[in-house]
C-alpha cells in the first residue's frame, strides 16, 4: 500500500485541508486528514471524508454522451465524435455567440492556483468567445464593496489565533471555513472575546461569547450605527484617520443621522446592544472582523455591507497591525500573495463582450446573443439567480455542453453533449491557501474515457484552429508558468515534489502592512469619488428593501455536509446524501405556529417567481421573519431575484467580477399535504 499526500477536493477556501490517500494495486483504499499539513493539522470534515465515494461511484460519468433531443436518451460516443460535433456547432454559431462558464467543479485540483480558470480564459481570449469571471456567483459582490473602501487584503487565520483580542464573526460561518475554528479556539484560550453576527445561530455560535441576530440585508445599517457611536463618543483613532483615510468629515456628518435608535428597528438589534458593541469594538485593540463570504452578500444590499463594515477597522486604527483589520474570508488574498498570468489578456481584441454581470448573461441567452454554452464543472441552475429565466435561456441555445464528474440538473435538462471529467486523484494539480502552496500528485489512473480539462481544451482548440493555445510541452509546464512568481519563491512542480509537496508562501500575515490601499487616493476612502463616478453613493449607505407582499425573508448558505455544486450537490455521494437527504427550511417557532407548520412537516415555499417543496425545520435558532435553507437545492433559485445590483461599468473595477444578481427572495411558507 502506498500513502500519498494531497489535498481535499472540496475547495472550502480559505479552508483547504490536507489529505492522506492510501492506494493499493491502483485502487483507492481510504482517505484521512494529514496531521503534517500546516493549514489543517489533520482535520478533515465529513465532506472530505465523503470524497472517497467519488472514485468507483456507479453514477460517475466515464464516457462522452450525446443525444439528438433534450428529451431523448443519452448515447455513448467517442471523444472524436463528441468534439467534432461540438466544434462544428461552435463554428456554425460564431465565436462571439459562444459562452464559456466555469464553476468550482473544475477547480477541485487547482483552487488558489487557478490553472483551469486561466486556461479557459486563454481559450476564450485567443478564439474570441465570451468568458465570465466565476467570482460573480461567490464573494465578488462583497469584495466590490470592500474595494471601494480600500480594504481588500486580509490577515491570516494564524494571525487571528495569535494576536486578536476581539473577533467579530460578521456573517462568517465556520461550516465554510472550519480550519479557522482551531485558531478561534486558540484566541479564546488567550482571553480573546468572540462575537457572532448573523441572520441565524450558525455553527460559529458555539464558539462565541455573544450572538447578535441581524435581519437580512441590514448589515450596513448596523455598521453605520456602530460608526455613529464611535464618532459621537469620540472613540475613533485620530492619528490613523488623519494619516491614512479620506473623507472623515463627510462620514462624521453622514453617520450623525444614523444613531442606534434609527438602526434598531431596521436590524432587529436593540439600541443599547448596538452601543455596547460599538464601545467594545472601539476600545479593544487589536480587534478583527471576519466577514462572511458569498452567503452574506446575496441580497439587494450585498455590496453595501462590505462597503460599510470595511470602514470600521479604519475608523478605529485596526489596519496594518497584527490581530486587527479583516480576517480570512472566501476568495481573499493576503499581502504579497500572487501568481503569474497565462490567460493572454493582451490578445483579446474589441468585441461585443457581454459584461461580467449575471443578469446580462441570462438576458443574452434569452435574446439570441448567445447561441452555445460550454459549461465546465457547474450546475448553472443552482448557481444563477432567477433560475426560471436561466432555464428559458438555456432552452433557446443551439448547443449546451457539460463537462463534469456527475450529471446535475442543468446537464439533465439542457445538455446536448456531456464530457466526462477526471477527479482530483486522477491528474496532477496544485492548490494554494493564503499561506502555503501544495502539490497534488496523480495517485490513480483516470477511469474509462475521462480526460482532464487541459486535454479537452487542447483538442477543442486544435479543431477550431486556435493557434498558440497550449505552447507548453507538458501539462506541468503550464502550472510552472503560473507558479513563476515571487510569492511562491518561483516554485515548480519538480521543486515542490522534492520538498515533500508543500512550500510556505512569501507573504505577510498582516493585511496592508505598508498602509497603502487600492484606491485612487492610496488611502482608505470613507468618501469614494470613484463610487460617485460609477453612479453609486460616495458614502456607505443602507438601502431599505423594496416593499413586498411576502412576509418572510429567505436566505441561503453553507452547511458542513455541502459546499458548492460539487457531485450533484452531494447527492451522488452516499454519505452526504444520507446526512442531508432533502431540502429543509429553518423557520422560527412563532412563524411555524402562525402557519400551522410542524417540525419535519411538508411545506411549500412560494413567491411571485415560483414555488418549492421542502420540509420544515422549526428552530429557535432563527428569529421570526427570517427563513433559511442550505443552498444548491433544485428549485431554490427559482425563488431568487435576478436583477443587477451594481452598474455594468462597475463590475470589473477591481480585476474580479462583482456582477452578482440580487438573489433577494421574499416568500410565504405554507403547510403542504
Amino acid at each position: 500500500m502506498t500513502r500519498i499526500r494531497t489535498m481535499c477536493p472540496m475547495n472550502c477556501h480559505p479552508t483547504l485541508c490536507g489529505m492522506l490517500v492510501d492506494v493499493e494495486d491502483g485502487r483507492l483504499i481510504g482517505v484521512a486528514g494529514d496531521p503534517d499539513n500546516p493549514d489543517s493539522r489533520g482535520f478533515l470534515c465529513v465532506r472530505g471524508q465523503a470524497s472517497r465515494e467519488i472514485v468507483g461511484n456507479a453514477a460517475r460519468l466515464l464516457h462522452p454522451l450525446v443525444r439528438a433531443r433534450r428529451d431523448g436518451a443519452w448515447q455513448p460516443a467517442t471523444w472524436d465524435h463528441a468534439l467534432d460535433l461540438i466544434a462544428a456547432r461552435l463554428r456554425s454559431a460564431g465565436a462571439e455567440t459562444v459562452g464559456v462558464w466555469a464553476g468550482h467543479g473544475v477547480f477541485a485540483n487547482n483552487y488558489g492556483t487557478r490553472v483551469a480558470s486561466q486556461l479557459l480564459r486563454r481559450f476564450a481570449n485567443l478564439w474570441g468567445c465570451q468568458w465570465w469571471n466565476p467570482t460573480m456567483i461567490c464573494w465578488g459582490l462583497g469584495g466590490f464593496g470592500l474595494g471601494l473602501t480600500g480594504v481588500l487584503e486580509v490577515n491570516t487565520k494564524e494571525d487571528l489565533g495569535a494576536h486578536a483580542a476581539l473577533i467579530l464573526l460578521w456573517g462568517a460561518n465556520l461550516a465554510s471555513q472550519p480550519n479557522t475554528a482551531r485558531h478561534l479556539a486558540a484566541a479564546r484560550r488567550r482571553g480573546a472575546r468572540v462575537v457572532t453576527l448573523d441572520v441565524r445561530e450558525t455553527e460559529a455560535a458555539a464558539q462565541a461569547d455573544e450572538v447578535v441576530l441581524v435581519r437580512p440585508g441590514s448589515d450596513a445599517a448596523l455598521a453605520l450605527a456602530l460608526m455613529h457611536v464611535i464618532v459621537a463618543e469620540r472613540l475613533w483613532d485620530r492619528e490613523f484617520v488623519a494619516g491614512h483615510t479620506l473623507g472623515f468629515d463627510a462620514l462624521r456628518a453622514h453617520v450623525a443621522s444614523h444613531p442606534p435608535a434609527w438602526a434598531a428597528p431596521i436590524t432587529g438589534v436593540p439600541a443599547e446592544r448596538i452601543v455596547a458593541l460599538a464601545r467594545q469594538y472601539a476600545t479593544t485593540r487589536p480587534a478583527m472582523i471576519v466577514l462572511g463570504g458569498s452567503s452574506m452578500h446575496k441580497g439587494a444590499n450585498g455590496w453595501t455591507a462590505g462597503r460599510a463594515v470595511g470602514c470600521l477597522p479604519a475608523l478605529t486604527g485596526n489596519v496594518g497591525i497584527p490581530g486587527g483589520g479583516l480576517g480570512p474570508r472566501h476568495g481573499a488574498a493576503v499581502h504579497g500573495q500572487g501568481l503569474t498570468g497565462i490567460a493572454a489578456e493582451e490578445r483579446r481584441g474589441p468585441g461585443p463582450w457581454i459584461p461580467n454581470q449575471m443578469p446580462r448573461i441570462t438576458e443574452a441567452m434569452r435574446d439570441g446573443r448567445l447561441r452555445a454554452m460550454l459549461l465546465f464543472g457547474t450546475d448553472m441552475l443552482s448557481s444563477f439567480a432567477d433560475a426560471g429565466r436561466v432555464a428559458e435561456g438555456l432552452a433557446r441555445q443551439d448547443l449546451v455542453v457539460a463537462y463534469d464528474l456527475f450529471l446535475n440538473d442543468t446537464a439533465r435538462r439542457f445538455a446536448d453533449v456531456v464530457l466526462p471529467a477526471t477527479a482530483w486523484l486522477e491528474e496532477i494539480g496544485c492548490k494554494s491557501t493564503n499561506t502555503h502552496l501544495y502539490l497534488m500528485p496523480q495517485a490513480l489512473e483516470a477511469p474509462g474515457q475521462t480526460r482532464p480539462i487541459a486535454w479537452v481544451l487542447r483538442e477543442l482548440a486544435r479543431r477550431l484552429d486556435v493557434a498558440d493555445f497550449f505552447p507548453w510541452a507538458h501539462d506541468t509546464d503550464a502550472l510552472d508558468a503560473i507558479l513563476d512568481h515571487p510569492a511562491t519563491g518561483h516554485a515548480t512542480v519538480a521543486a515542490l515534489a522534492a520538498e515533500g509537496g508543500l512550500r510556505a508562501l512569501r507573504v505577510s500575515h498582516v493585511a496592508h502592512p505598508d498602509l497603502t490601499f487600492p484606491t485612487p487616493s492610496g488611502r482608505i476612502e470613507f468618501y469614494s469619488e470613484r463610487a460617485k463616478e460609477l453612479g453609486l453613493p460616495p458614502l456607505p449607505v443602507h438601502e431599505p428593501p423594496a416593499d413586498s407582499p411576502y412576509p418572510l425573508s429567505l436566505r441561503q448558505g453553507r452547511t458542513l455536509t455541502h459546499f458548492h455544486g460539487f457531485y450533484d450537490h452531494g447527492r451522488a455521494l452516499p454519505t452526504l446524501a444520507k446526512v442531508d437527504p432533502e431540502p429543509a427550511l429553518w423557520i422560527s417557532p412563532a412563524d411555524a405556529a402562525h402557519r400551522g407548520i410542524a417540525d419535519g412537516g411538508p411545506i411549500r415555499i412560494v413567491n411571485e417567481r415560483g414555488a418549492m417543496a421542502a420540509r420544515a425545520h422549526v428552530t429557535a435558532r432563527i428569529p421570526a421573519g427570517t427563513v433559511w435553507m442550505r443552498d444548491g437545492w433544485s428549485g431554490l433559485n427559482d425563488l431568487t431575484a435576478g436583477e443587477a445590483v451594481i452598474p455594468d461599468a462597475a463590475v470589473d473595477v477591481f480585476g474580479f467580477s462583482g456582477g452578482q444578481a440580487q438573489f433577494e427572495a421574499r416568500v410565504q411558507v405554507e403547510a403542504a399535504t
